[in-house]
């Protein structure tokens, strides 16, 4: 797909971002399971270059990939980065080793917050466009408190836009819903 036709489709994503309709997940760009570096870096650079050549104009990673290594990798490749690119990131998701085993996830306000920090710092940011808890499955908080504290990294500029993974936004409003209570909505 060239990208002319890519932006004819275009998405817009809150209101006020608008990206290819052809994106890229980054999660492949790592070791195996999602652990380490991607094994060929100059191929790994060469391919996210080629993306962006193609059209690319939305690239989804997280701070768990590699863990960090992948956000490593797309500044390395791109930055500084052109107007029409949107880096998507997430946090919430913490990995104890290279096992799928050892992961865990958090909703805690000061894990999200630094998160957001540290992939600010790997990803050579000043704002995340769209920011992304990871999970919802978490028990540390409860998943409105988590939340909130996206909407407050919001509200200090940190993150742009707030986005939900791996949980549909039926199962988000219900989670909130039944927290408030039958008669206060969410």
């Amino acid at each position: 797909m060239t990208k002319d036709i890519a932006m004819r489709q275009a998405v817009t994503i809150g209101g006020d971002l608008v990206v290819g309709s052809v994106g890229y997940g980054a999660m492949q760009l790592t070791g195996p399971r999602v652990w380490d570096e991607y094994p060929d870096r100059d191929q790994a650079v060469a391919l996210l270059r080629k993306g962006r050549r193609g059209g690319v104009t939305f690239i989804d990673t997280a701070d768990v990939y590699g863990p960090h290594s992948n956000e490593e990798l797309i500044k390395a490749a791109l930055f500084p980065y052109p107007d029409d690119l949107v880096i998507a990131t997430k946090g919430g998701f913490l990995r104890g080793g290279p096992e799928y085993s050892d992961m865990g996830s958090t909703g805690n306000k000061w894990y999200l917050r630094q998160a957001a920090y540290m992939s600010m710092r790997r990803l050579g940011l000043e704002q995340i466009d769209l920011y992304y808890l990871h999970i919802a499955a978490f028990t540390d908080v409860p998943f409105e408190n988590a939340v909130e504290t996206l909407a407050g990294m919001r509200q200090d500029g940190l993150i742009r836009h707030i986005g939900l993974s791996n949980v549909s936004a039926s199962a988000a409003a219900d989670r909130l819903r039944r927290r408030a209570g039958p008669d206060q909505g969410c």
